[in-house]
């Protein structure tokens, strides 16, 4: 896809909290989906649904179509762990699961040559699909050091439909 010179996929400048949850829409076809999404992201969550939701959207048509890999490119936010799409499959999904994507990376220019073969053998997972009612549960754990990505990943990739939902 190519975009119009005056569209430039850079996230804007957001003053967020360190358990805000950042959404990118990259999927433009299905208006309805999208704001069944939003409205889900808003509601209160925690076991009693006891916490506000803190949720910032990022919902402008230059991101339309951006991959993974687009969007990761432009997060800068070192604070930032994690990122959740709302991509075609999102739209698509009954559940109207995000795409999570890690943006953690490790630098493997000077390790040790046995120990990044390892790496290369079981890499961490860098996406999950998660339900927009486990986002903020996602995004506080990984804030407090809870659980770490590869822990969320592997409760998605357990269940059936490899979908992450509230525990």
């Amino acid at each position: 896809m190519t975009l119009p010179e005056n569209l430039e996929r850079v996230l804007p400048e957001i003053g967020r909290d360190l358990f805000d949850v950042l959404v990118i829409r990259t999927d433009f076809s299905d208006d309805e989906a999208w704001n069944a999404v939003v409205g889900e992201l808003h509601r209160p969550w925690g076991p009693g649904g006891e916490f506000a939701a803190a949720v910032q959207l990022v919902d402008a048509p230059a991101w339309s179509g951006a991959t993974a890999d687009e969007v990761l490119a432009a997060v800068v936010d070192e604070e930032l762990s994690v990122v959740f799409l709302a991509d075609r499959d999102t739209m698509q999904s009954p559940v109207r699961a995000l795409l999570a994507l890690s943006t953690v990376w490790e630098d493997v220019s000077g390790l040790d040559p046995v120990y990044y073969q390892e790496l290369i053998e079981s890499p961490e997972p860098r996406e999950f699909r998660v339900v927009p009612a486990a986002v903020h549960g996602v995004q506080v754990g990984l804030a407090l050091g809870n659980e770490d990505f590869a822990e969320h990943a592997a409760a998605a990739s357990a269940e059936p439909d490899q979908v992450l939902r509230p525990f």
